[in-house]
């Protein structure tokens, strides 16, 4: 494993340890809302923190790019975190959640950590290393036929402009696999595609920490992942589509047919 990797790895851990022992007292977690259906919490916060120590313990002139403290710091390496990538689902125990860690090098991810500390599921990707879940090499799903594709999404509750486009989609889909699922923790859907647990994914108006580890999760897994929009920088547009390679072309087309407004 990469050295850098391993650190992330420590941190994501670390991260999920703070989490799961939070599940056993889910009444005294303070809550606040960042924006409408938008929350964070006081876990958020303490995982976070816990990520970013370890990270800077071991690479103290790292920048970090975290959901919740933001930038901190200027480098060609930077530290893309989401703590609890599924708040509201952690909110309401439900058991979809994750901690994400990437690693860009000049703008290029190189290293990614996927924690779903409930599991004890570990997904990792190293550029041109591959992708694994708990040491065990993933590839994409051999799924050739959208008709047969079991897919996932999420929706875009937070800008209303996006709901329109975004059904259309929706609705072809629903007629055309064999189903969509949508269980609100963005990493690991991707991760889930990683693993062919399923065979493709898209959703609108994401952030970099939502996405960055995945994506590179999926491609070194053999899947193809691209963007929505006009622009061609995934972790700037966050409008993404990723999937096994047979459908992931058909997939995107669907998404093109239906342009956000």
């Amino acid at each position: 494993m990469h050295p850098m990797l391993n650190i992330a790895v420590r941190a994501a851990r670390r991260a999920g340890t703070i989490i799961s022992r939070s599940m056993a007292r889910l009444d005294t977690v303070q809550v606040e809302a960042k924006g409408p259906r938008d929350y964070v919490s006081n876990v958020d916060r303490e995982a976070e923190s816990a990520i970013i120590e370890t990270l800077l313990k071991a690479y103290p002139d790292h920048q970090i790019m975290a959901e919740e403290s933001g930038n901190v710091g200027t480098s060609a390496f930077v530290w893309i975190i989401d703590p609890l990538d599924g708040t509201t689902n952690f909110l309401h125990a439900y058991p979809q959640f994750a901690v994400s860690i990437a690693l860009a090098v000049k703008g290029t991810v190189e290293q990614a950590v996927i924690y779903d500390p409930i599991r004890d599921e570990l997904f990792t990707a190293s550029r041109g290393g591959g992708a694994q879940l708990n040491e065990r090499r993933l590839r994409v799903s051999k799924c050739r036929l959208l008709d047969n594709a079991l897919l996932a999404t999420g929706f875009p509750i937070r800008d209303e402009k996006m709901i329109d486009p975004y059904l259309k989609s929706f609705a072809t889909f629903l007629h055309r696999t064999d189903g969509v699922r949508r269980a609100g923790s963005a990493s690991l859907d991707l991760a889930y595609v990683a693993a062919g647990r399923l065979d493709g994914y898209w959703e609108y108006g994401l952030h970099a920490w939502d996405i960055a580890a995945g994506a590179l999760m999926v491609q070194e897994a053999g899947g193809l992942v691209g963007t929505i929009g006009e622009r061609e920088e995934l972790l700037k547009d966050g409008n993404i589509v990723a999937a096994s390679p047979k459908i992931y072309d058909e997939m995107r087309a669907i998404l093109l047919a239906a342009p956000l407004q």
